[in-house]
């Protein structure tokens, strides 16, 4: 007991003098868990990330479920049937009665979205560039038409909604291809499960949507704008066009700049920049038939 009287003495002269204590807390954690960790996440590195698997091979996996809440999702009611059928490739039916005739099994024929194809691809083409010809000239439309139809797009809005997933293949991961296809097939059994006017407004949500915040005289670009410019004033019956080269600045350095406007009759179509005097002479151009259809949209929105 006389061992703790210092402690005790040294502790009431604390709480006298209002003297705070300091307490420090220890974690616990052995020496062994850092190294360990580090080890671990070495070997990790070291085997390299793991390859990528197909949602079906999950145990929680239902395609059922999958297919019933897909269409749930878009807000679209489809026939079961028909878009089973839209999602089956025609490769993936042909192996599985393959394996079924080799086991002895009888399983029922399977269907595959070979015939949706070409029908959905007529529905959405039609629609797209029959709703872009209401707004923009004919090669504007056709031009945005084939952005908007191309295997690229299609393919990446199958996967946003949720296409990836689904699509019954034997190949994986799945290709653009296979997902622009399936895309295709989902607008042609929409189609078939209620109308046409649905299947158009689908498309005009998730098709022509994707032209939000995008330019389109980025996506219609012609090879050569002047010839095209002159071209397109003849239509209207302006034949001559006037280039000026209006201002310039360090034309012998590397940072050469040439400012050309078109005119015609003292009146300026169009006025571009550029590093050399052709170059500023398309931009002018480009500008020009820019101006030109403005106005024709414009024409069209008024009538």
């Amino acid at each position: 007991m006389s061992l703790f009287k210092p402690t005790f003495s040294v502790l009431r002269r604390c709480v006298a003098l209002n003297v705070s204590i300091r307490t420090s807390e220890s974690r616990s954690i052995k020496r062994w868990v850092a190294p360990t960790l580090k080890e671990l996440y070495r070997r990790r590195e070291k085997v390299g990330p793991e390859p990528e698997k197909p949602r079906s091979s999950y145990l929680e996996w239902n395609y059922e479920a999958e297919v019933f809440a897909f269409g749930k999702r878009l807000g679209e009611e489809f026939d079961r049937d028909i878009l089973k059928k839209a999602l089956i490739q025609k490769e993936y039916a042909n192996i599985q009665e393959i394996k079924a005739k080799e086991t002895g099994q009888n399983l029922p024929t399977i269907t595959d979205n070979y015939e949706l194809i070409p029908e959905g691809d007529g529905i959405i083409s039609s629609y797209v560039m029959t709703e872009l010809s209401k707004k923009y000239p004919e090669d504007i439309a056709k031009a945005v038409t084939n952005y908007l139809t191309s295997e690229e797009m299609l393919s990446y809005i199958a996967s946003h909604i949720g296409l990836k997933d689904l699509i019954l293949t034997n190949e994986f991961p799945v290709a653009n291809s296979t997902l622009c296809n399936t895309f295709k097939a989902v607008v042609a059994a929409l189609k078939q499960s209620q109308n046409l006017a649905q299947a158009e407004k689908f498309i005009h949500d998730f098709v022509l949507s994707q032209l939000n915040g995008k330019n389109v005289y980025e996506i219609w670009d012609p090879k050569e704008p002047y010839k095209y410019l002159t071209r397109l004033l003849h239509q209207r019956g302006i034949k001559e066009i006037e280039p000026r080269l209006c201002n310039q600045s360090a034309s012998n350095t590397v940072l050469a700049c040439f400012q050309v406007g078109l005119y015609s009759n003292r009146e300026l179509l169009g006025i571009g920049w550029g590093e050399s005097v052709h170059i500023a002479k398309d931009t002018a151009a480009l500008d020009a038939i820019q101006r030109v259809y403005k106005n024709y949209t414009t024409q069209l929105e008024n009538k």
